[in-house]
């Protein structure tokens, strides 16, 4: 009996150091989320901006470097602050 109770123990332990753990992990992702959903909005702005740079040359392939590239330069000169 004595050793169910202490195993029984050992699981609440874990459970609870699993528990804080997570909670802990919850908070980093919040905190990870708040950061990373402005720059998911400017890859999409940039991704946006280079395909129609795209359209308005022609549709010419193999630059796609050089429309990303532009396109960043034009996003990026608007959001930043100078």
């Amino acid at each position: 009996m004595k050793a169910d109770a202490a195993k029984q123990t050992a699981r609440r332990e874990s459970h609870v150091s699993s528990t804080k753990g997570d909670n802990n992990q919850r908070t980093k992702t919040k905190a990870d989320i708040n950061k990373v959903q402005p720059l998911e909005k400017l890859r999409a702005s940039i991704t946006e901006r280079a395909y129609e740079l795209y359209l308005e040359r022609g549709r010419r392939e193999g630059c796609a470097e050089q429309d990303w590239l532009d396109a960043e330069r034009e996003i990026l000169a608007h959001t930043l602050p100078r």
